[in-house]
């Protein structure tokens, strides 16, 4: 039942996944690094059923959308018009967002920057903008899990790391948390084909790229906010989640033991029920 499309939104087009009715709540779901609109394929469905309307991108740079050259394109601020062109070019004024890792991000600045058009906010291992050099000075494991971020900035040499057999780093970062299975082979296969896209690898690491351009906010957001958090990360501390629901008036933080990053993957099923429940209450 999930219906593919382009859209023109922002200056660039769009490739999207849909679905539930036309007629319901909208609800965006906004993917990581290095994700696109597949990442959500657990949670897609059952929203839809519970009368939702679901609205997954690729966001710029990723899969099937477009992927403009420049650092300068992939600026935060950007990145939130992107999900607020989308919507208005789908006639949704107001909209739930969803966001993991760098979808996270997005979400968090315009749950800040637009409390106007959203209605509710989730996050999924996700720190938010304003917290990420404050917390890293005072936490210094964080400091050495965000060391790979200085990599990132690097040009063309982490093109070339991840490109290495047949994007094994890139796999990798999925898989070697997760437990045994939760990327089976045919599921890398279509990572494998998002990455392979002329331009993605530059236009993905630009956005860590673009780091340096951001303006976080750190004004209150004031919509109901939930923030789910593997405490397994690798890379994000658990303490990332209350540092960014100190910016909310009402947030609720759920530590999930024993999941990791890729919570969404690994017990869906939870996440599922826990997005349901939380986007009902709307």
């Amino acid at each position: 039942m999930i219906r593919h499309q382009r859209v023109a939104a922002n200056g660039i087009g769009f490739h999207l996944a849909t679905c539930g009715p036309e007629d319901g709540p909208a609800v965006v779901l906004l993917h990581g690094f290095p994700e696109f609109w597949y990442g959500w394929r657990h949670q897609i469905e059952p929203l839809a059923a519970a009368g939702l309307r679901v609205i997954v991108p690729d966001q710029r740079g990723y899969g099937e959308s477009d992927k403009p050259g420049g650092i300068g394109a992939y600026a935060l601020d950007t990145l939130a018009d992107d999900v607020c062109g989308i919507c208005s070019e789908l006639g949704h004024e107001r909209f739930a967002v969803v966001g993991h890792d760098w979808g996270g991000i997005v979400a968090w600045h315009l749950a800040a920057r637009e409390p106007a058009r959203l209605s509710r906010l989730a996050i999924l291992n996700a720190p938010h903008p304003a917290t990420l050099a404050s917390y890293a000075l005072t936490h210094p494991l964080q400091a050495v899990r965000s060391a790979y971020v200085g990599f990132f900035q690097m040009p063309w040499l982490p093109e070339m790391a991840l490109s290495a057999n047949d994007h094994a780093l890139l796999a990798l970062a999925l898989t070697s948390r997760s437990p045994p299975g939760t990327f089976d082979e045919a599921a890398l296969a279509k990572y494998r084909e998002a990455w392979s896209r002329e331009g993605a690898l530059s236009a993905m690491l630009n956005w860590y790229r673009a780091m340096p351009l951001a303006r976080p906010l750190s004004r209150q957001i004031e919509i109901p906010a939930m923030v789910l958090w593997g405490d397994e990360d690798p890379a994000l501390s658990s303490g990332l989640a209350e540092a960014g629901a100190a910016f909310c008036g009402t947030c609720e933080v759920l530590h999930l033991p024993g999941a990791t990053h890729w919570l969404h993957h690994e017990i869906p099923e939870e996440v599922n029920a826990l997005l349901l429940a939380f986007l009902a209450e709307a």
